[in-house]
């Protein structure tokens, strides 16, 4: 999740195409010598329309063992899937400019949307629904929607938080036509941790319970 370039240039994980950061086309990078020194810096890599697949979350143990022990069994909705010990959520649509590291802070700029999808967790006739996630990569957190029991709580909490700096390098896929980032950790915020302490009566949830690790699939090609 937070989506930070890897270390080594972007422009040499493909040839021709060169897909950057986030599977994005590559844009000018603002190194000519004909350009101007104090022109404002121009991201490197930019995709204005985010056109599908998804964000996976590989569950951490720590965190199953924890809803095991308030017994909250999770589930997902809308269009998530729960297999193999993963949450996927689809991506519904989003944007994101990429800068050079230390030009522009932060230098991951954008969103990714999920709506229509989220995770649920259910103890003793409670369900708690975190739903329509947007990834915002600058600030490294998820928001979302909060229900409880169907009645809405609150709208964009912040509800995840976001640690790039296991993040692997980019690979590309499917001869170019995907992109993949994987290695951030996704952690629940002190916002969620209270919300779901309140609701369940408990105080065992903390922002630092790690979630899982998340890997980010999209397609190349702009919507």
């Amino acid at each position: 999740m937070a989506l930070r370039p890897p270390s080594r240039p972007l422009r040499r994980l493909a040839a021709g195409a060169a897909v950057l950061a986030l599977a994005l086309p590559l844009s000018a990078c603002g190194d000519d010598a004909d350009a101007s020194s104090d022109a404002p810096p121009q991201p490197v890599a930019e995709i204005t329309a985010v056109k599908g697949k998804n964000t996976a979350i590989k569950l951490d143990k720590g965190f199953t063992d924890a809803l095991g022990s308030l017994g909250l069994t999770p589930g997902v909705t809308g269009g998530a899937k729960l297999a193999k010990g993963s949450l996927v959520f689809p991506i519904s649509g989003g944007n994101v400019s990429v800068f050079t590291p230390g030009e522009v802070s932060p230098y991951v700029i954008g969103q990714l949307q999920h709506e229509g999808s989220g995770l649920t967790l259910a103890a003793g006739g409670t369900t708690v629904r975190l739903s329509n996630f947007n990834v915002d990569p600058g600030v490294s957190r998820v928001y979302g929607d909060v229900a409880v029991n169907g009645q809405t709580a609150v709208t964009s909490a912040y509800l995840f938080r976001l640690d790039g700096r296991t993040l692997k390098d980019l690979a590309t896929i499917k001869d170019g036509r995907l992109a993949v980032l994987e290695g951030t950790k996704v952690f629940i915020s002190d916002v969620a941790a209270g919300l779901l302490n309140d609701t369940y009566g408990t105080k065992a949830v903390t922002d630092q319970l790690l979630v899982g690790i998340a890997k980010i699939t999209v397609n190349t090609a702009s919507g």
